[in-house]
């Protein structure tokens, strides 16, 4: 399974509609889906066969990828952006890599109204989403469709010289860590908080938080 399901009206002019090819090309060049895919085999989930997974604010496809290439398991996994344009990119490189053993879906959705009933998933991904909303609303909207006992890996931007240009390019704004520790606690259990080597270039502007919802 592979394809788009819009879910809500968005503009065709917007913003990553306009730069989806620019910004799938930075991915490509700055060797962030390396330092994903080694952390992601370094910190395995012990998730189910089958287990649904959502990719929110899924963009060209860097985080849908980087599961594919990394879950040992049967899974299945959405991705949501609003952009349509990224949604497209994303799609188009699911299908040239091939899913493998896994299911993909793409949703055209909000981020803080998500079309999914409440303990939808087993694990949910995002990079480079809640940047773009309030952290206590759009943890609280992830939350609400994460399972007991689920898990959650939040790869946020952290204030630096470099990701002050990248606010200004991607007209963003990057939350401070500790609101983003303190936010995340109130509706997940931090489990790590991760940082890249200073060699990496995602370590110049980017964190991991796992986390897990209590339950389960």
């Amino acid at each position: 399974m592979n394809e788009i399901t819009h879910i809500s009206d968005t503009s065709a002019g917007t913003f990553y509609d306009r730069i989806a090819r620019l910004y799938d090309w930075t991915f490509k060049v700055n060797g962030y889906r390396r330092s994903i895919e080694r952390f992601l085999l370094a910190h395995p989930l012990p998730l189910p066969s089958g287990a649904r997974i959502l990719d929110a604010g899924c963009g060209t496809g860097l985080l849908t990828l980087s599961l594919l290439r990394t879950l040992q398991r049967p899974a299945q996994i959405v991705a949501i952006d609003l952009s349509a344009s990224s949604l497209l990119t994303a799609r188009r490189a699911t299908e040239q890599r091939g899913a493998g053993r896994h299911t993909t879906s793409f949703f055209q959705a909000n981020l803080l109204s998500l079309p999914f009933a409440d303990e939808s998933f087993d694990f949910i991904i995002t990079s480079g989403a809640l940047e773009y909303v309030s952290l206590d609303d759009g943890l609280r909207e992830l939350a609400r469709v994460t399972a007991p006992g689920g898990y959650f890996l939040h790869l946020p931007v952290r204030p630096s010289p470099v990701s002050k240009l990248l606010e200004i390019i991607f007209r963003f704004r990057a939350h401070p860590v500790e609101e983003i520790v303190e936010t995340t606690n109130r509706y997940f259990r931090i489990l790590l908080d991760h940082r890249f080597a200073s060699f990496e270039p995602i370590g110049w502007t980017k964190i991991a938080i796992l986390a897990r919802k209590e339950g389960g």
